[in-house]
Parts: structure tokens; sequence; C-alpha cells
């Protein structure tokens, strides 16, 4: 799994959120039992958000979203960032945009506007505020297997791979025992000293599809990966990743109902990852008071380079 340093590339890495379509924002809840390939597409659906027109992650007060990372037995990084998603833009080409805004740490300034368009294998538009030289600057789309923002996640992960890239098998139905796991004896600073973080147990004993997906890329950091999919919602609460007949990488994702009529209507609480190879972990946090799903922003064009020339301080 490659790697890529804190810098441009990390702003790039850490806030990636959309793909190119391969799965219809129209894609019809199923009515019965489910095919592997089905189950891949409605997971990729509500990863997405696509049952939301826009779906953000702001600021309330002192809450904020946190990525932490930690390596083991060292002190954890932490960086906050707001992110802002646009899954019904009025220009025509184009299928969704995706502004985000760090507010702390090495990135502290930095503001990133990416564009996704409806062309299938058109590569994504990624537009970057580089606050040390006061300008914006374009870059290419990145590989799927690059670390995300120096975390345990690659953008395949949280976002570019879809289900073309892998061969899905069924594997059966199970109930979900015990909690998620979450990063344990954080140290906290300013950003995440009155956060609520703690595991989720809301997933004991839900029933979930178990899907084992076999990745079609010659000598890939994975061989195949199992993920454990909500059988109402089809939120992916754990996947599993093995090489070489070895466990080596765990994600849990906590989810949270946004109270639509459509079941696939969640958004993260968090997201857990460990490298069970270093140790290492990551944990991005969202406290629930900063989302916000179908809301009317009052900067008429918010997901425009006009915003990332002028990032304003309070986005509402």
């Amino acid at each position: 799994m490659k790697s890529i340093t804190l810098s441009v590339a990390f702003a790039t890495s850490l806030v990636t959120g959309i793909s190119v379509a391969t799965v219809s924002k129209n894609l019809a809840y199923p009515t019965g039992a489910v095919s592997a390939n089905e189950l891949a597409a409605q997971t990729y659906f509500v990863n997405h958000f696509y049952s939301f027109n826009n779906y953000g992650i702001g600021k309330n007060g002192q809450d904020i979203t946190a990525l932490i990372l930690r390596d083991k037995g060292s002190d954890p990084l932490t960086l906050t960032l707001e992110r802002y998603l646009n899954n019904a833009p009025t220009a025509k080409g184009v299928n969704a945009q995706d502004l985000a805004v760090f507010r702390s740490g090495k990135l502290k300034g930095t503001g990133m506007l990416i564009t996704d368009f409806t062309q299938e294998g058109k590569s994504q538009a990624y537009e970057i505020y580089i606050p040390s030289i006061r300008k914006v600057r374009r870059f290419a789309q990145p590989a799927r297997d690059d670390a995300w923002g120096g975390s345990d996640f690659t953008f395949g992960d949280v976002t570019l791979r879809k289900p073309k890239h892998e061969r899905h098998e069924l594997l059966g139905e199970a109930k979900f025992s015990g909690c998620l796991e979450i990063m344990k004896n954080i140290k906290r600073n300013k950003h995440t000293q009155n956060a609520d973080i703690k595991a989720d147990c809301s997933v004991n004993g839900k029933m979930v599809y178990k899907l084992k997906s076999s990745t079609k890329d010659v000598n890939w950091w994975y061989d195949h990966r199992i993920s454990y999919i909500d059988k109402k919602t089809f939120a992916d609460y754990r996947t599993e990743y093995f090489k070489d007949g070895k466990h080596i990488k765990t994600i849990d994702r906590s989810w949270i109902s946004a109270g639509l009529k459509d079941p696939r209507s969640s958004y993260w609480g968090y997201w857990y990852g460990k490298d069970l190879v270093t140790g290492h972990e990551s944990l991005a946090f969202i406290p629930a008071s900063v989302s916000k799903v179908n809301n009317q922003y009052k900067k008429r064009n918010l997901w425009s380079t006009k915003t990332l020339r002028r990032i304003p301080k309070s986005i509402k």
C-alpha cells in the first residue's frame, strides 16, 4: 500500500469523498432478496450519500470533525476540518461536488473543491487553495491504493473503489456480535476534549449480510475483503481485509440515521481503522451536532472556485 507525504497530497487525501458515477442516484430500494452484485451497488449508494441532495459536516460551537492518527506507542496527530458534499449540482455534466476546509493543524486555511463528472471514466477535477502562496492550484486524481491522509484508509476505501473493481460473493447472513471498535486512551487536546468518543454498541445483535469482495487488480495490497452489511439500511459496519490468507486490516464504521423515508439515508458517526501488521490506528470522528442533511446554505454558490479563493470563517 502506497503512502503520500503530509503536504498538498495529504490535503487531497483527507477530503476526497466522491467518485465517478457507476451506481445511479435513482437506484431503487430492493423489495426482495439481493444478489452479491446488487448488494455491492446498494452499499455504494449508501456510502456516497445518494439519498441526500447535500450533506455537510460543519462546526457547531466547539464541535468539529477530527481526524486522529496514531502510530503504535506514539502520541496522536489531530487535524480538524469541515466538509460539504453536493449531490444535486446544477451544472451540466457534473455528478457531484465536494468542498472541504481545514480549520486547524498543519493544513489550517487549506481549502479543496473536488468535481465529479457524469461521463463514465472521466477523472475528477481537484482544485486546492494553498494558503502559503494564496493561490488555487489544480491536481490529478490520486491512485486507489494511496493512503488517505497518512491514515489506515486508502482512497479506494473512502471513495474511489467501485463495484466493478471486484468480484462479489454473498456468503450468507449473520447476527453482528459486540460493539464496533474505536481508538482507546486518546490523548485529548482542545479540539477533542469534549468529544463523546466511545464505541458504537447499537450494532450488537443486528442482522447483516456477509459479502466477500475479491480484487480484480494484479498484485494488489489485499486479495479479498469481507464486509458486514446491515440487511435493512445497507450500511457497511465492518470490513476485514485479507492478504495471503492473513487478516491484515479492519475498518469499522458507525452510522447514524438521518430519519428520512429511505432506510438507506444514513451518515457517518465515525470511522476507525487499524493496520494489524504495524499497529497503526486512525479515527475520523464526526460529532452528531455538526451533521446537516439537505440544508439551504446562505452562500449562493458555495461549491465554486470563488469560495476557495475567499474561504468563509463560518459556513451556514
